[in-house]
């Protein structure tokens, strides 16, 4: 028979462990709940805000897009997705990704103003080139089909268009009719990469190469039609203004350092050299009118820092972020 002490001693016992397992629920759910804040927050604070240059940052070998502003000397700030290569222009975002696996997968991940997914679109290839136009209706990638340096003569590219408010894809832009030279031009060894859009979201410009040759074309989506304008033209990057190119012009044979970057007038085709003498492998970007950024190897030699130089041709390249690369001033 049990006595009523005994009885008493079971029943404190009973709320005691009560008390304790409810204590370390609404401890588990605070600690989770503040987790679930933190990342909301992280997550709407995080976002395309004008005055800022987002890039992928590779300070810890993540690949995450990170900002930092486009002017002063303040610290990155982090927390976009992981991506390969990125781009972004008036709340829209576009992130290369590539995942491991046999075979490895890639994907072209469409973002909105605060860098949340919108879209996904498989790839078959290597993240090569991204561009979103000033508006950020149209969308561009590069992929390495084969290969996977500009440098060499054995690659192949694919590169598409999306035209986000239509919803409407090109897979591969190899097919748009080519004039060259004043004359239809046919060649199966056509590729296509760098392709950068004007303000009207109809006229582009992209590199064009064929029997060993680049050149800069002038395309036009509404006619689906492409121009050659000039030869000796990779990655072209359209200013703000509408007025220049700039691109990296092969200046010596082989695979040694080939490259320099230079700027285009569209107006007199004339083109001029910029400071950065060394040899830049990237499609530039603008940061406004009178001034381009770029990705160039790092200290290590594996990881890239950003560079910027004056489009004029004057002054000297300048050191701007450490371990970044695939600069975007949103403006």
């Amino acid at each position: 028979m049990t006595s009523p002490l005994s009885s008493l001693r079971s029943r404190v016992v009973a709320v005691t462990a009560a008390a304790a397992v409810l204590t370390g629920v609404a401890v588990t759910y605070t600690l989770h709940a503040a987790q679930r804040a933190e990342s909301a927050d992280a997550t709407s604070e995080f976002g395309l805000d004008r005055g800022k240059i987002y890039f992928r940052s590779t300070e810890a070998g993540a690949g995450r897009v990170a900002r930092v502003p486009a002017s002063g000397t303040a610290a990155r700030t982090t927390g976009g997705p992981s991506c390969e290569r990125f781009y972004a222009a008036s709340g829209t975002g576009l992130c290369l990704q590539r995942r491991s696996g046999i075979p490895p997968k890639s994907y072209a991940v469409v973002l909105d103003d605060r860098l949340r997914e919108k879209r996904r679109i498989a790839l078959t290839g290597i993240p090569n080139r991204a561009r979103v136009s000033a508006s950020g209706r149209m969308l561009s990638w590069t992929m390495f089909a084969t290969g996977d340096s500009y440098a060499g003569s054995s690659f192949s590219t694919r590169t598409s268009i999306l035209d986000t408010r239509t919803g409407y894809l090109i897979k591969n832009m190899e097919e748009i009719p080519l004039t060259l030279d004043g004359r239809r031009y046919h060649s199966p060894d056509v590729n296509y990469w760098g392709v950068t859009f004007a303000k009207d979201d109809n006229t582009f410009y992209a590199t064009v190469s064929s029997k060993g040759r680049t050149h800069l074309v002038r395309g036009d989506m509404k006619k689906w039609a492409a121009t050659a304008l000039r030869t000796n033209v990779e990655c072209p990057s359209l200013s703000p203004d509408n007025t220049r190119i700039a691109f990296k012009k092969r200046v010596r044979k082989g695979t040694q350092d080939p490259w320099r970057l230079h700027v285009l007038d569209l107006r007199t085709m004339r083109e001029h050299p910029v400071a950065e003498r060394r040899s830049v492998d990237d499609q530039a970007a603008w940061l406004d009118d009178g001034t381009l950024a770029y990705a160039l190897p790092g200290r290590d030699g594996r990881k890239q820092d950003i560079w910027s130089a004056p489009a004029d041709g004057s002054g000297s390249p300048t050191l701007r972020v450490r371990g970044g690369s695939s600069p975007a001033a949103v403006r």
